[in-house]
């Protein structure tokens, strides 16, 4: 992973600047730096690496045959297939994942996100033409804006922009830019039509399009670990990896983090890593150390939802720890609420049909929130964060499946996620202790130490007056705080990122069905402290 930056037509190009831009973002990619100019000297793409596949030659801007060059901040998982396949008679100049992207636009031009598997943004240079991507759903953040003459940005992270355009906005997932083109979508699965989603259950095909996506995403050159909460998502990531490297004599590391040793993620954590025969790490921070990066937290992250500001503050404390250790990827269980409707929330979905509605909803917005956290909270320390759950060919999948399956029904013994636990309820050869896989959904922030949310909303009920709250649409007139808690989170943020467009970059996370906005799972009343649910068939 690293951090991109690429500015085109402008005349008075000042390569320093730039460099001194680019450098806003260099946490992202502390291993090396470079840059290329076009010829015409008013295009410039940058690059801030984080070596994780080939270490020695894959120094980007990495060029192509001729005159096109690439710099790319993600990873490509299929690249040694491309190579050996579609790129066959291409000479690559390194090992490094990325040049297949300049080849791939080599041989067919515009056509090629399709033909990527894996996270991106990238910005192709080909003289004074160029073309910008991001993933498809938004992995790996992208932002963009145009100056007062016109001159086109593009970056990885918005404080490297957000002074020098009079607009910033987000780049949107799914979608490749050119000067000639303007956006276009590549990529328009068939699960976006709620009607066509209405697959049978197919247990085996769900489980094995699981063990796939998370079996491609080892691929590294460095060491690599496992975020352990204790939850269904990140204990069934980190148990297929486990057994995976066990296969290979590797032995993996596993974190979880805490406010002490009661939290409920560290108990199920502990469980799930002695089961799974990991080296477990537990990291503790107290309130007060989490209260002391929320400034610095939110210049990394760049929103001012509450939600990922509580659930990115013990993430940030654990990849410090991580990073310190020499690891440089984790694996993540990103992306698994969405897709099965894993938010307690779920339960109260009016029909199928709307249930379907909404895991699509927020699979398209899980840029703006989860991926958003997952990424900067992470990168913040240079570590890099892999989700399988959001590999393309298992959102095919799961996708697809007929809502009837996934919706949650409590009276009828069905939980939230359900298929999914029920895809990895093997009695002959456990992946997971049955107390884990059928425990309750917590929210990461909640699941640290209910406390810790606790706390932090007292505090900042202590900083915000009454008399804020009743300018809060004077104040902030896009998405005003409604509580002070976002009050005194959004004050941050705008002294960081004052602009207007950046705060419409922000999307608020707010539950759907239920009285109480709060994000936390304690705010829905299906949250119960002990949960008796039967295992029913499907």
């Amino acid at each position: 992973m690293c951090g991109i930056l690429g500015i085109f037509g402008k005349n008075d190009l000042e390569v320093q600047h730039v460099q001194a831009l680019s450098q806003r973002m260099s946490h992202r990619g502390p291993d090396m730096q470079d840059y290329q100019v076009n010829d015409s000297k008013t295009g410039i793409i940058t690059h801030e690496r984080l070596a994780i596949i080939d270490l020695h030659t894959g120094k980007q801007p990495i060029q192509g045959t001729t005159t096109a060059y690439v710099v790319h901040n993600g990873e490509i998982y299929n690249h040694i297939q491309l190579k050996k396949n579609e790129l066959k008679e291409y000479i690559f100049r390194t090992t490094c994942d990325s040049e297949v992207i300049v080849k791939l636009y080599e041989k067919y031009g515009l056509d090629i996100c399709n033909k990527l598997d894996g996270v991106f943004g990238f910005i192709i240079m080909d003289g004074d033409q160029y073309m910008v991507a991001r993933d498809p759903i938004g992995i790996k953040p992208l932002y963009y804006g145009q100056d007062q003459k016109g001159a086109y940005y593009f970056a990885s992270e918005m404080k490297v922009i957000e002074d020098q355009v009079e607009e910033v906005r987000a780049f949107p997932p799914g979608y490749y830019f050119t000067p000639t083109t303007g956006f276009v979508q590549y990529y328009k699965p068939d699960w976006q039509d709620v009607e066509a989603c209405h697959d049978q259950l197919n247990l085996e095909h769900l489980r094995e399009a699981l063990i796939d996506a998370t079996r491609k995403r080892l691929m590294s050159d460095v060491p690599l670990g496992v975020l352990l909460s204790g939850g269904l998502d990140s204990s069934l990531i980190s148990s297929i990896t486990a057994r995976i490297l066990k296969e290979e004599g590797k032995k993996l590391h596993s974190f979880s983090v805490g406010l002490d040793e009661n939290a409920p993620d560290v108990i199920a954590a502990k469980e799930v890593a002695t089961f799974i025969g990991t080296e477990h790490h537990t990291i503790q921070f107290s309130f007060e150390e989490g209260l002391a990066i929320i400034d610095q937290l939110i210049w990394h992250l760049e929103t001012y939802d509450i939600t990922s500001i509580r659930a990115s503050t013990p993430m940030y404390i654990m990849s410090k720890y991580i990073t310190d250790m020499g690891i440089k990827v984790v694996l993540s269980g990103e992306g698994s609420d969405e897709i099965f409707g894993g938010y307690l929330y779920f339960h109260n979905a009016p029909s199928d049909e709307e249930f379907q509605k909404e895991t699509i909803r927020r699979v398209q917005l899980l840029s703006t929130a989860d991926c958003l956290r997952a990424d900067k909270s992470t990168m913040a320390w240079a570590l890099e964060a892999r989700v399988p759950f959001l590999d393309r060919h298992f959102l095919d999948v799961a996708m697809m499946i007929d809502p009837s399956f996934k919706r949650p029904n409590r009276s009828a013994g069905k939980m939230e996620k359900h298929i999914l636990r029920l895809a990895f309820d093997d009695q002959e050869n456990p992946w997971l202790p049955a107390d884990i896989l059928w425990r309750q959904k917590e929210q990461f922030s909640d699941g640290v130490g209910y406390s810790w949310i606790d706390q932090l909303v007292d505090y900042c009920a202590d900083q915000i007056t009454d008399e804020e709250m009743l300018q809060a649409e004077t104040l902030f007139p896009i998405n005003p705080p409604t509580t002070k808690e976002a009050m005194y989170m959004r004050k941050i943020f705008h002294a960081h990122f004052p602009s207007d467009t950046a705060a419409k970059t922000v999307k608020k996370w707010i539950p759907k069905w239920q009285e109480n906005e709060d994000p936390s799972g304690r705010a829905s009343t299906i949250h119960e402290q002990t949960t008796e649910v039967n295992k029913v068939a499907i």
